[in-house]
Protein backbone atom coordinates (compact mmCIF):
# COMPACT_ATOMS: atom_id res chain seq x y z
CA UNK A 1 0.00 0.00 0.00
CA UNK A 2 1.26 3.43 -0.77
CA UNK A 3 1.30 5.64 1.71
CA UNK A 4 -0.16 9.09 1.17
CA UNK A 5 1.52 12.61 1.06
CA UNK A 6 0.02 16.09 0.86
CA UNK A 7 0.19 15.75 -2.76
CA UNK A 8 -1.81 13.05 -2.94
CA UNK A 9 -5.32 13.64 -1.69
CA UNK A 10 -6.95 10.59 0.29
CA UNK A 11 -10.39 8.83 -0.97
CA UNK A 12 -12.50 10.36 1.65
CA UNK A 13 -11.07 13.99 0.73
CA UNK A 14 -11.86 13.21 -3.39
CA UNK A 15 -15.35 12.14 -2.34
CA UNK A 16 -15.45 15.17 -0.71
CA UNK A 17 -13.97 17.40 -3.45
CA UNK A 18 -15.93 15.86 -5.85
CA UNK A 19 -19.73 16.27 -3.82
CA UNK A 20 -18.60 20.09 -3.18
CA UNK A 21 -18.62 20.41 -7.22
CA UNK A 22 -21.92 18.28 -7.29
CA UNK A 23 -23.26 20.88 -5.34
CA UNK A 24 -22.08 24.44 -6.75
CA UNK A 25 -23.16 22.37 -10.12
CA UNK A 26 -26.98 22.39 -8.67
CA UNK A 27 -26.26 26.23 -7.41
CA UNK A 28 -25.07 26.75 -11.40
CA UNK A 29 -28.01 25.16 -12.82
CA UNK A 30 -30.46 27.20 -10.96
CA UNK A 31 -29.49 30.21 -10.66
CA UNK A 32 -27.76 30.81 -14.18
CA UNK A 33 -29.27 30.67 -17.63
CA UNK A 34 -28.37 28.04 -20.09
CA UNK A 35 -29.08 27.64 -24.18
CA UNK A 36 -30.56 24.58 -25.32
CA UNK A 37 -27.06 23.70 -27.24
CA UNK A 38 -25.43 24.15 -23.84
CA UNK A 39 -27.88 22.27 -21.74
CA UNK A 40 -27.74 19.32 -24.21
CA UNK A 41 -24.15 18.91 -24.40
CA UNK A 42 -23.94 19.38 -20.22
CA UNK A 43 -26.71 16.66 -19.94
CA UNK A 44 -25.02 14.62 -22.12
CA UNK A 45 -21.80 14.55 -19.98
CA UNK A 46 -23.93 14.48 -16.82
CA UNK A 47 -25.16 10.90 -18.21
CA UNK A 48 -22.02 9.49 -19.10
CA UNK A 49 -20.15 10.51 -16.22
CA UNK A 50 -23.20 8.81 -13.76
CA UNK A 51 -22.81 5.72 -16.19
CA UNK A 52 -19.11 6.07 -15.47
CA UNK A 53 -20.08 5.93 -11.67
CA UNK A 54 -22.30 3.36 -11.74
CA UNK A 55 -19.32 0.69 -13.22
CA UNK A 56 -17.86 1.01 -9.67
CA UNK A 57 -18.86 -1.65 -7.04
CA UNK A 58 -22.03 -1.28 -4.63
CA UNK A 59 -21.15 0.79 -1.44
CA UNK A 60 -22.73 -0.09 2.06
CA UNK A 61 -22.33 2.29 4.66
CA UNK A 62 -20.19 0.97 7.39
CA UNK A 63 -22.73 0.88 10.57
CA UNK A 64 -19.67 1.75 12.89
CA UNK A 65 -19.01 5.14 10.84
CA UNK A 66 -22.83 5.65 12.91
CA UNK A 67 -21.10 5.71 16.29
CA UNK A 68 -19.86 8.77 17.16
CA UNK A 69 -21.82 9.73 20.27
CA UNK A 70 -18.51 8.12 21.97
CA UNK A 71 -16.15 10.80 20.63
CA UNK A 72 -15.67 14.26 23.06
CA UNK A 73 -15.89 17.36 21.48
CA UNK A 74 -13.75 20.46 23.94
CA UNK A 75 -16.19 23.80 23.58
CA UNK A 76 -15.45 25.95 20.67
CA UNK A 77 -14.60 23.30 18.56
CA UNK A 78 -15.88 22.32 14.92
CA UNK A 79 -18.18 19.13 15.11
CA UNK A 80 -17.75 16.78 12.23
CA UNK A 81 -20.60 13.81 10.66
CA UNK A 82 -20.13 11.26 8.47
CA UNK A 83 -19.05 12.46 4.69
CA UNK A 84 -22.21 11.12 3.02
CA UNK A 85 -24.80 12.62 5.60
CA UNK A 86 -27.43 14.54 3.52
CA UNK A 87 -27.54 18.18 5.12
CA UNK A 88 -23.93 17.83 6.45
CA UNK A 89 -21.43 15.67 4.90
CA UNK A 90 -19.09 16.73 2.95
CA UNK A 91 -19.70 14.69 0.27
CA UNK A 92 -23.10 14.69 -0.36
CA UNK A 93 -24.74 16.20 -2.99
CA UNK A 94 -27.71 17.63 -1.34
CA UNK A 95 -25.70 19.26 1.37
CA UNK A 96 -25.98 22.93 2.79
CA UNK A 97 -21.79 23.42 3.54
CA UNK A 98 -22.61 24.18 7.05
CA UNK A 99 -19.97 24.38 9.31
CA UNK A 100 -20.81 23.22 13.23
CA UNK A 101 -18.92 23.96 16.44
CA UNK A 102 -19.77 23.06 19.91
CA UNK A 103 -20.57 26.06 22.39
CA UNK A 104 -21.05 24.89 25.66
CA UNK A 105 -24.34 22.35 25.43
CA UNK A 106 -25.43 23.54 22.47
CA UNK A 107 -24.62 23.04 18.62
CA UNK A 108 -24.23 26.33 16.35
CA UNK A 109 -24.21 26.11 12.93
CA UNK A 110 -23.19 28.84 10.15
CA UNK A 111 -25.08 28.57 6.89
CA UNK A 112 -25.61 30.42 3.57
CA UNK A 113 -28.33 29.06 1.76
CA UNK A 114 -28.15 29.35 -2.11
CA UNK A 115 -29.72 29.27 -5.65
CA UNK A 116 -30.54 25.52 -5.30
CA UNK A 117 -32.24 25.81 -1.57
CA UNK A 118 -34.50 28.53 -2.67
CA UNK A 119 -38.70 27.74 -2.47
CA UNK A 120 -40.59 31.34 -2.84
CA UNK A 121 -38.64 33.69 -4.83
CA UNK A 122 -35.61 34.79 -2.77
CA UNK A 123 -36.44 32.73 0.09
CA UNK A 124 -35.28 29.12 1.27
CA UNK A 125 -37.65 26.50 0.79
CA UNK A 126 -39.17 25.43 4.08
CA UNK A 127 -38.09 21.76 3.65
CA UNK A 128 -34.57 23.07 3.62
CA UNK A 129 -34.86 24.26 6.61
CA UNK A 130 -36.44 21.33 8.16
CA UNK A 131 -33.65 19.20 6.88
CA UNK A 132 -31.23 21.72 8.42
CA UNK A 133 -32.68 21.06 12.17
CA UNK A 134 -32.80 17.43 11.60
CA UNK A 135 -28.89 17.66 11.50
CA UNK A 136 -28.45 19.77 13.91
CA UNK A 137 -30.22 17.71 16.62
CA UNK A 138 -28.18 14.87 15.44
CA UNK A 139 -25.19 17.15 16.89
CA UNK A 140 -26.57 17.46 19.89
CA UNK A 141 -27.03 13.94 20.32
CA UNK A 142 -22.74 13.61 19.72
CA UNK A 143 -22.62 16.23 22.31
CA UNK A 144 -24.68 14.06 24.79
CA UNK A 145 -22.77 10.91 24.29
CA UNK A 146 -26.55 9.48 22.99
CA UNK A 147 -28.02 7.98 19.52
CA UNK A 148 -31.15 8.54 18.94
CA UNK A 149 -33.78 8.98 16.23
CA UNK A 150 -36.11 11.44 15.20
CA UNK A 151 -39.38 10.69 16.33
CA UNK A 152 -40.78 14.03 16.10
CA UNK A 153 -39.70 17.30 14.49
CA UNK A 154 -41.65 20.83 14.94
CA UNK A 155 -40.91 24.31 13.17
CA UNK A 156 -42.08 27.80 13.69
CA UNK A 157 -41.37 30.13 10.88
CA UNK A 158 -41.46 33.10 12.14
CA UNK A 159 -40.17 34.96 9.01
CA UNK A 160 -38.87 34.81 5.57
CA UNK A 161 -35.49 32.38 5.55
CA UNK A 162 -33.29 34.44 2.99
CA UNK A 163 -30.62 33.16 0.18
CA UNK A 164 -27.27 34.64 0.30
CA UNK A 165 -26.75 35.58 3.91
CA UNK A 166 -24.82 34.70 6.81
CA UNK A 167 -27.46 32.43 9.28
CA UNK A 168 -26.91 30.79 12.35
CA UNK A 169 -28.57 27.63 13.03
CA UNK A 170 -28.69 26.61 17.36
CA UNK A 171 -29.72 23.73 18.86
CA UNK A 172 -29.74 22.02 22.06
CA UNK A 173 -31.19 19.24 24.69
CA UNK A 174 -33.46 20.91 27.23
CA UNK A 175 -34.89 17.81 29.32
CA UNK A 176 -35.26 13.59 28.99
CA UNK A 177 -37.94 11.45 29.92
CA UNK A 178 -37.42 7.89 29.69
CA UNK A 179 -36.23 7.21 26.11
CA UNK A 180 -37.50 10.79 24.83
CA UNK A 181 -34.95 13.59 24.62
CA UNK A 182 -36.66 16.76 23.85
CA UNK A 183 -35.21 19.36 21.63
CA UNK A 184 -35.19 23.41 20.68
CA UNK A 185 -33.41 25.55 18.38
CA UNK A 186 -33.34 28.67 16.45
CA UNK A 187 -32.56 30.21 13.00
CA UNK A 188 -30.85 33.33 13.28
CA UNK A 189 -30.19 36.25 10.64
CA UNK A 190 -26.69 37.15 11.90
CA UNK A 191 -26.42 39.73 9.39
CA UNK A 192 -29.05 41.91 10.79
CA UNK A 193 -29.25 44.15 13.35
CA UNK A 194 -30.66 42.62 16.23
CA UNK A 195 -30.68 38.76 15.28
CA UNK A 196 -33.80 37.97 14.34
CA UNK A 197 -35.14 34.87 14.92
CA UNK A 198 -36.59 33.30 11.50
CA UNK A 199 -37.36 29.85 12.97
CA UNK A 200 -37.79 28.05 15.82
CA UNK A 201 -37.87 24.02 16.28
CA UNK A 202 -38.27 21.73 18.61
CA UNK A 203 -37.99 17.71 18.62
CA UNK A 204 -38.59 14.43 20.42
CA UNK A 205 -35.52 12.14 19.74
CA UNK A 206 -35.81 8.75 20.30
CA UNK A 207 -33.08 7.18 22.48
CA UNK A 208 -31.08 3.91 21.90
CA UNK A 209 -28.77 1.71 23.15
CA UNK A 210 -25.08 1.45 21.78
CA UNK A 211 -25.43 -1.61 21.29
CA UNK A 212 -28.06 -1.46 19.06
CA UNK A 213 -25.95 0.73 16.42
CA UNK A 214 -25.26 -3.00 14.51
CA UNK A 215 -28.38 -3.05 13.98
CA UNK A 216 -29.62 0.08 11.91
CA UNK A 217 -30.47 -1.85 8.92
CA UNK A 218 -33.28 -3.39 10.56
CA UNK A 219 -36.77 -2.76 9.37
CA UNK A 220 -38.46 0.43 11.71
CA UNK A 221 -40.88 -0.73 14.34
CA UNK A 222 -44.33 -0.35 13.67
CA UNK A 223 -46.13 3.04 13.99
CA UNK A 224 -47.59 1.77 16.64
CA UNK A 225 -44.45 0.89 18.82
CA UNK A 226 -43.22 4.24 17.90
CA UNK A 227 -46.25 6.42 18.78
CA UNK A 228 -45.83 3.93 21.51
CA UNK A 229 -42.43 5.44 22.22
CA UNK A 230 -43.75 9.08 22.33
CA UNK A 231 -47.02 8.68 24.54
CA UNK A 232 -45.39 7.16 27.32
CA UNK A 233 -42.02 7.68 27.15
Amino acid sequence: MTALTPAQPSHNELRARTGLALRELGHALVGHDADDERLTRIASQLEELTDELETGDSRERDPNSFDTWGESVVDGAPMKSYDDRPFSGRSSPWGLDIEVHRHGDEARARVTLQEAHEGAPGRSHGGIVAGLFDDMFGFVLGITHQPAFTGELWLRYEAPTPLHRPLSCRARRVERVGRKLMMTGELIDVAVDGQPVLVRATATMIAIDMADLGGLSAELPPPEEADGLLDDG
